[in-house]
């Protein structure tokens, strides 16, 4: 079976959606040379399409929305994840609620991408932040996806929709790559993926988490049964995947790399405790409240969450 690596996955969904709909098009700093590599190839194959904008976030998010009112599909590339904080008035109150305020009369198809997303790699404060609950918070679709092919088919789903979407691609799973068995096609937004059945615990675990999820499930084998899921999507959320998990197993444990406070991991576990008949309470896995990642790389390790942390977690809701 060909191998994808994660980079090349995103590659190749801008590619194969440009060449299918020239209405696609991309704005970002340093895209016509491929800095990051996802966009590697793609001025030369569409010229004209990949546009290099200067260093001004504010600037080229607003000329996104307009291209998008006007009848493009523009995507966005942003280096870092903490720029989002300088355009989220542009994403949250212009090309969020436009087609809202307007009755549906106006839509807005961008995509934000965010390759890097999250840290590891001692990016420190203002270059770690992993906002994805941010974005989920005011209501915009929002797509983490932990494999190259969910990275190809939330990527192809994002462009299409109607609506503005972000993706985010963590730092972790940059270089990763997936034996694929068959054509990659759109993965729906909303759609969550079960990685491994298990009857005593269900773990939801987000982006780069899942295969460290997968690898604690693993190595619990002799104590516990553990069902390891990915939301796949922050925002919508498919709670008809995770409620039938959940109340199956009747014990959660959400991991994922958002700050505690107001987190995803805060509401998986906060409807599941409304909705899903949890046999004893949730656990979460996260950064701590407010977490400001540090430039030194033991302690930027220090603050994320990790397989210990979740295996601890586990054996905590097993032994209620």
């Amino acid at each position: 079976m060909p191998s994808l690596s994660y980079i090349a996955a995103l590659n190749q969904a801008l590619r194969d959606e440009m060449a299918r709909d020239e209405r696609v098009c991309i704005f970002g700093e340093d895209v016509c040379l491929g800095l990051t590599g996802i966009t590697k190839g793609l001025a030369e194959a569409h010229e004209g399409r990949v546009v290099d904008t200067p260093l001004s976030e504010q600037a080229f998010t607003s000329l996104a929305t307009g291209a998008a009112i006007a009848g493009q599909r523009p995507v966005v590339e942003f280096q870092i994840p903490s720029l989002l904080y300088l355009v989220f008035e542009q994403i949250a109150n212009q090309a969020h609620k436009f087609s809202l305020m307007t009755g549906g009369q106006a839509s807005v198809p961008v995509t934000y991408l965010v390759p890097g997303s999250g840290s590891r790699s001692g990016m420190a404060g203002q270059h770690s932040d992993h906002p994805y609950s941010l974005l989920a918070h005011v209501g915009v679709k929002t797509a983490v996806p932990a494999t190259p092919s969910d990275a190809y088919g939330l990527l192809l789903s994002a462009i299409r929709e109607p609506d503005p979407v972000a993706v985010f691609a963590p730092t972790l799973l940059m270089g990763t790559s997936e034996e694929i068995d068959g054509d990659l096609d759109a993965v729906p937004l909303g759609s969550a993926r079960t990685h491994r059945e298990g009857t005593d615990v269900t773990v939801v675990a987000v982006g780069h988490l899942v295969p460290v999820a997968l690898q604690v499930a693993a190595d619990l084998a002799g104590e516990a049964s553990v069902e390891v899921i990915d939301p796949r999507t922050v925002y919508p959320v498919d709670w008809e995947t995770l409620g039938k998990s959940i109340s199956r197993t009747g014990r959660l444990v959400v991991i994922d790399d958002s700050n505690r406070m107001c987190g995803f991991g805060a509401e998986i576990a906060a409807t599941a405790a409304e909705e899903f008949g949890l046999a004893v309470p949730p656990k979460r896995v996260s950064r701590p409240d407010g977490a400001v990642i540090p430039y030194a790389l033991n302690l930027d390790h220090a603050l994320l969450p990790d397989a210990l942390e979740l295996t601890k977690a586990i054996r905590a809701v097993l032994r209620r």
